[in-house]
């Protein structure tokens, strides 16, 4: 159902508002296929709907998340091209809304991973910005931080070879403004922000793991391992979590 058209029958017999709270009430029940279903028939009664377009577009990513690796890349680009596409009708429906401008950054930054790295990096202003909007709108955006934190860990692991390269021939100045500080930072407001949320805690274990800060990672690792799954994809964090214990226990 992901591509297809939003089903007839009771789905399509809601009003809009209703299928965007049935669409939240499936995601909180870890259905985001049904989910889906919901935000698409909201968008077919009103193609314009700020929230029915951001959540689509968020719950998209979750979606392409759970997909196995054996699938097709042209699919999965499929998949993100879409998310892309909510993510900017939202933030054209509204622009003062930060859930808008946050998942057109997180669909951006998913879906650049498939990329080749010069076309990730010029994406990277656009990811910024867009994540620097989310958090002017609304500065308790935890999303919006851990984004930021992480964009700014992304540019620091790239060699300063490949740093020096974005800057000076791809036009990507906006590197100089990366640094690891930056980026435990960010991680850290975001941990605060929402400490219950599995996904801050592991990439803040994996940006002091990047520091050699090891007591540090061990502390956020064991949350990770301590907290309640929450979220769909906090099963396979906690997994990688627990990869990423083996792995320093072997430095």
């Amino acid at each position: 159902m992901l591509l297809g058209a939003a089903p007839a029958g009771p789905l399509g017999a809601q009003s809009a508002s209703d299928h965007i709270t049935m669409g939240v009430a499936a995601n909180d029940a870890h259905d985001p296929g049904t989910a889906l279903e919901h935000f698409r028939a909201a968008l077919k009664e009103d193609s314009l709907d700020y929230e029915a377009n951001w959540r689509a577009a968020m719950t998209l990513l979750d979606l392409t998340e759970l997909l196995p690796d054996s699938l097709r890349r042209a699919r999965r680009d499929s998949l993100y091209a879409l998310a892309e596409r909510y993510a900017s009708r939202a933030v054209a429906s509204d622009s003062m809304g930060a859930d808008g401008h946050f998942a057109l950054a997180a669909a951006i930054g998913t879906g650049s991973v498939l990329l080749e790295k010069e076309a990730r990096i010029r994406r990277a202003a656009i990811i910024r910005r867009e994540v620097l909007k989310a958090i002017a709108l609304n500065p308790r955006h935890d999303g919006a931080y851990h984004i930021l934190g992480r964009w700014n860990a992304e540019i620091m692991r790239l060699s300063g070879l490949g740093r020096f390269f974005a800057r000076n021939f791809l036009g990507a100045r906006v590197f100089k403004q990366a640094s690891w500080k930056k980026a435990i930072a960010y991680m850290e407001k975001a941990v605060e922000l929402d400490p219950g949320r599995i996904q801050h805690h592991l990439e803040l274990a994996r940006i002091y793991a990047d520091r050699k800060r090891a007591a540090d990672a061990e502390a956020q690792l064991h949350l990770v391992e301590l907290l309640p799954a929450r979220e769909i994809m906090d099963p396979i964090l906690k997994r990688q979590g627990v990869e990423l214990r083996r792995k320093l226990a072997k430095r």
